[in-house]
């Protein structure tokens, strides 16, 4: 089985405005089925395209990586990682945003490599990050 990468939004941002070619060079090199979506990104993604009613390429390019993605939607299951992981983070002193606390739990709870490049997912236990924006 391929390795599973869950794209933050951060991430889906860069790839579909053409910011990072590396990103969205390593997300078509990926096989199908292994890069993963959370509600949550789609969400986050989805309102910031609302801001920019203009922006139509830029739309077709987030709602074409959308179509080729396996998108994660919420579970009960995800809800109980999400619970256990702000729990513990918490009693760790080190608390992420809310957004960012469920799309850790989905890449947790999916045994998925986060791709990220917000630096804050690196404190969160148990979850391997990747930072594909890099030149």
């Amino acid at each position: 089985m391929s390795v599973l990468y869950l794209l933050d939004t951060n991430t889906i941002s860069y790839a579909a405005s053409g910011r990072s070619m590396t990103a969205l060079r390593r997300i078509t090199e990926q096989p199908v089925g292994s890069i993963l979506i959370s509600c949550t990104s789609l969400a986050e993604s989805r309102y910031g395209l609302r801001r920019k009613p203009g922006a139509t390429r830029l739309e077709r390019a987030t709602e074409a990586l959308f179509a080729e993605a396996v998108l994660l939607p919420w579970t009960v299951s995800t809800a109980d990682v999400y619970a256990d992981l702000r729990a513990a983070t918490e009693q760790a002193g080190r608390s992420l945003s809310p957004l960012d606390m469920l799309i850790a739990a989905h890449a947790l709870e999916a045994g998925a490599v986060l791709v990220s490049s917000d630096t804050a997912f690196r404190y969160v236990p148990g979850l391997t990050v990747e930072d594909w924006t890099a030149a």
